[in-house]
């Protein structure tokens, strides 16, 4: 089979590799559709240690190719999406509620992190059982798609903020995640939904998705101006999408006492430390809450974003400016690296 790799530092290409065969609780699937995800630039810039020649991708759907002998209850053939974690649903972790944080920190990152990635023709799914969902008949690949990252990792985002009905929240960025938060927290009932944004098109998608107000950092200080908007009050709630020190200790002060930070950003890259600005936090005495998630994993999480895009509640597709087939993966990563041509996400298909 071909799969795309990491090949070195900033390189990237498409390799031949065996197809997986899945041991008892495994699965393999072989890849229809997928998403390239920024985290997968991070990591061939180096964000991520991994070895060269480990495929890349996270987020892919597909049809059953083959079982492993321990898996019931599905059929070689169906259509199945997995999530970009995989827990195994067994360790302390995840029996505590935790499943992102399987068998240690961030340990359901398995795809690239651990073994090879998924956006390959054929991919390996453990703990099959617990992280295959079915794909409704009805929804086609190009939105399903965006369950297995984009809307579970926003959604966590939301979920994270706490929000009552009615509330405010201010969101840092409206790349995939952002805007993926930003579905998330109209979903949630939030009263204004502030959208941090400099781009034009990213700002009228926010729009569209939700967004109240958008407040564009070029043109000020984003602190200072979301502060005007609520009367000097501050946001209920915040959520950093970008991993940028300056965006998280924005996301800080904007949250009135008593708010909730929540950081769904990637800050691997930066070298910088986070900082937790004391006067905003109260001198630790604020009452703000830091909340942090990496998108769960397991099939009910999927069926349940599925049941919301079935039902008119969530349109994802949008987000896809770019479409390619297998052979232009390399184009599509290119213009994920640099952001060209307006891109927002790229949708990979495969023959």
């Amino acid at each position: 089979m071909q799969a795309f790799a990491f090949l070195g530092l900033g390189k990237v290409g498409v390799i031949e590799k065996p197809i997986p065969k899945p041991g008892p609780t495994d699965a393999v699937v072989r890849t229809t559709s997928a998403l390239i995800c920024t985290s997968d630039v991070h990591t061939v810039r180096g964000g991520l240690p991994v070895p060269e020649g480990r495929s890349l991708g996270h987020e892919s759907v597909g049809v059953i190719h083959e079982l492993g002998s321990a898996i019931t209850g599905f059929d070689v053939g169906e259509r199945v999406a997995v999530g970009a974690a995989t827990p195994c649903f067994h360790c302390a972790p995840c029996q505590r509620g935790f499943s992102s944080q399987c068998q240690g920190m961030l340990g359901a990152y398995r795809f690239t992190a651990q073994r090879d990635g998924n956006m390959a023709e054929y991919f390996l799914v453990n703990d099959a059982a617990a992280n295959l969902a079915r794909i409704p008949h009805d929804l086609p690949d190009e939105a399903a798609v965006y369950a297995t990252d984009m809307l579970s990792t926003g959604f966590s985002g939301a979920e994270n903020a706490q929000l009552r009905l009615g509330e405010s929240v201010a969101i840092f960025a409206q790349g995939p995640i952002g805007l993926s938060a930003t579905i998330g927290c109209r979903l949630l009932g939030a009263g204004l939904i502030i959208a941090v944004e400099g781009r034009p098109h990213r700002q009228e998608l926010a729009r569209r998705f939700g967004a109240d107000l958008i407040v564009d950092p070029g043109s000020g200080d984003p602190v200072s101006r979301i502060l005007e908007l609520t009367g000097g009050t501050g946001v209920d709630a915040a959520i950093e999408a970008l991993g940028s020190p300056a965006t998280f200790e924005a996301a800080i002060r904007v949250a009135k006492p008593g708010g909730r930070i929540s950081n769904i950003g990637y800050h691997g890259e930066s070298p910088e430390p986070l900082q937790i600005p004391l006067d905003a936090f109260g001198l630790g005495m604020s009452d703000k809450k830091i909340l942090t998630s990496l998108c769960p994993g397991g099939s009910d999480r999927l069926d349940r974003i599925f049941t919301l895009m079935r039902s008119g509640r969530v349109d994802p597709t949008p987000m896809t400016t770019h479409e390619f087939g297998f052979d232009g993966v390399e184009r599509a990563f290119s213009l994920m690296n640099t952001k060209g041509d307006g891109i927002i996400k790229a949708l990979i298909r495969f023959a």
